[in-house]
């Protein structure tokens, strides 16, 4: 295969695959999963059927020589590669190394950007709950009181995590335990709110002048990173200029013009 058409065919893939990768993100929200339909569970079933026998051991042997421990995501993620190298290397060697390295690099990407988003959209959803806690807690309700009026009122992640924490205290558990579980399911971006909320209800420390504090801090952090942010716009669009718009230009305009200096030369 010619480099150029090599090269034609790799640039508008990796400008693509680019734009694919930073395009604008929804809100995160526990509860927007769409479930598959049931033509798609079955054909995921049965390919989970067929090759899950063969990827998991391929990939648990690649791993066991590269002196990894057993791990059964990583195992499939690593058969899933070798096997996608070596079913290009008889049809396409150039690209096996290339897509075996992608098949196992993008999982880890699509991860880091889910974690991303996730602690984008608690850190979006903290201001008003804060608000909320101290609007909740100076009217005088305690914290088991605040947390069920604060979830109950609230759609994101954050807000689901503190109405999962409502329904364990309900259940038996300590309201103190049950709100120390939300750091581990929204991340340490909740931890300072979390942390003045476990301390009231376990030893009794004052709520409504810390939670006030904490309200303010958050939302002064909050519109610094909304300025970082806008800081950044400029120098992201540098890259679409760059990749995108200036070769267009000197295709479209430089090219012509050289190509006919080059042919009256030639004549």
């Amino acid at each position: 295969m010619s480099p150029s058409i090599v090269l034609m065919v790799a640039w508008p893939a990796a400008v693509l695959a680019a734009g694919w990768q930073w395009r604008p993100r929804r809100r995160l929200d526990l509860g927007d999963r769409r479930p598959m339909s049931g033509s798609t569970q079955r054909v995921t079933a049965r390919l989970g059927s067929v090759a899950g026998p063969i990827v998991e051991p391929l990939g648990r042997a690649v791993r066991l020589v590269a002196g990894r421990a057993p791990d059964g995501a990583a195992d499939r993620r690593a058969g899933a590669a070798v096997a996608a190298g070596a079913m290009l290397l008889v049809v396409a060697p150039m690209f096996a190394l290339p897509v075996a390295a992608a098949w196992w690099v993008v999982p880890h990407i699509r991860r880091r950007r889910s974690a991303q988003a996730r602690t984008a959209a608690v850190q979006a959803e903290l201001p008003l709950v804060a608000d909320l806690f101290v609007l909740a807690t100076g009217a005088g309700l305690t914290v088991p009181l605040a947390v069920t009026a604060v979830g109950r009122r609230t759609c994101g992640p954050l807000g689901s995590a503190l109405a999962e924490a409502e329904h364990r205290t309900a259940l038996g558990q300590h309201p103190a335990d049950a709100l120390a579980g939300v750091i581990d399911v929204v991340g340490d971006v909740a931890r300072p709110l979390i942390t003045v909320l476990v301390s009231a209800e376990r030893y009794g420390t004052p709520l409504v002048a810390p939670l006030e504090r904490l309200a303010e801090e958050i939302r002064r952090q909050r519109r610094r990173q909304a300025e970082e942010a806008a800081r950044r716009v400029p120098v992201k669009l540098l890259f679409p200029l760059v990749l995108c718009t200036l070769p267009a230009f000197a295709l479209l305009t430089v090219v012509p013009l050289l190509l006919s200096a080059v042919g009256h030369l030639q004549v």
